[in-house]
């Protein structure tokens, strides 16, 4: 992708949140969910990593006949709320080039020893790094079990916590942070076709008639609910509780003090709530900055066309303009 195809997207992603420039079929939940699946079934990460890597992490082999972790376990170890894309494939890359690295999976080198030295090029590598950290990776039947086993395991006095999973928050902040990434995908991959088709200004229609049925068939594809949520709104429908509000407010101090937010996890029975903030940057405000400084006449014109009680401008560089909630069912994870 162009560096500058990748700003304007970035710009209206994080500011709004393609299709054709002029949608005469509106696409269905079940076709949008058909959509990301058949996407993300034709990455390349996905068809190397099924080639090469399922000879030992097969996802579809019994327990006791693994050889090795599956993919998915990987996933849950290495990436957590503050990990990048990027710190993320130097990690894999590390590993996978030098096996003897320092494991974080204590209890998988336990059981199955150092695994042998796989010469892959770093290229492939790459890719399987990009389809792990921006889409689901199929489990096991048995996976979400017995990492449910592990949860009581390690809250059972004087069992050691060795492991992130063993901590049920960290275990829901890596699915909540795996939505929101994906979501954010496919998102990204609808507002890249409109800005082809028709500059910035499709982007933000999209944002205005596509954006929420992708967010709902995202929601469907993962069993969970997940929305946008601000105490500006552009779209009412986006507004904050004043639980939510609380928890915004709290965002932005930590923002605002220059500390790494972390996501909030509420488990309530078998139900998981979790909220992640929406940061602002300099290009976010084209769409969301101070009108008449960073927002152009043109842009105002037909956000106030699309949005006529739009408050969600004013905003600066690095600012908190709202958040993801998500609820999803712990029982499936």
């Amino acid at each position: 992708m162009k560096p500058f195809l990748m700003l304007l997207l970035v710009t209206f992603f994080f500011g709004c949140k393609g299709n054709q420039k002029e949608i005469e079929v509106p696409m269905t939940d079940d076709q949008s969910v058909e959509a990301v699946r058949q996407d993300a079934d034709a990455h390349p990460g996905k068809l190397f990593m099924e080639a090469e890597c399922y000879v030992c992490h097969n996802p579809r082999t019994s327990r006791a006949n693994m050889i090795a972790p599956p993919m998915a376990a990987i996933k849950l170890h290495y990436i957590d709320s503050n990990t990048t894309k990027e710190a993320f494939t130097k990690a894999l890359i590390r590993w996978v080039n030098d096996p003897e690295t320092e494991s974080k999976m204590p209890g998988a080198l336990k059981r199955f020893g150092c695994m042998p030295y796989m010469p892959h090029p770093d290229e492939a590598l790459t890719k399987i790094a990009d389809y792990l950290y921006d889409y689901e990776v199929e489990k096991p039947d048995w996976f979400n079990a017995h990492f449910r086993s592990k949860l009581r395991k390690g809250h059972q006095k004087g069992k050691p916590k060795e492991m992130a999973y063993q901590n049920p928050e960290k275990l829901y902040a890596k699915v909540g942070l795996g939505y929101v990434k994906t979501t954010q995908a496919q998102l990204g991959k609808n507002l890249t076709q409109a800005i082809r088709e028709n500059g910035p200004v499709n982007a933000i229609r999209f944002c205005n008639e596509e954006a929420i049925k992708l967010t709902d068939s995202m929601s469907l594809m993962h069993n969970a609910v997940i929305k946008r949520i601000s105490d500006k709104p552009r779209n009412t429908s986006n507004k904050a509780t004043n639980k939510e509000l609380y928890y915004i407010a709290s965002f932005k101090k930590t923002v605002a003090m220059g500390g790494e937010p972390s996501p909030i996890v509420e488990i309530q029975n078998e139900e998981v709530q979790f909220y992640y903030p929406i940061v602002t940057n300099a290009l976010c405000l084209q769409c969301h900055g101070k009108p008449n400084e960073h927002i152009t006449a043109q842009t105002r014109s037909i956000l106030k066309n699309l949005y006529p009680n739009d408050q969600a401008v004013g905003y600066d560089i690095n600012e908190v303009r709202g958040m993801w909630g998500i609820v999803f069912d712990s029982n499936n994870h």
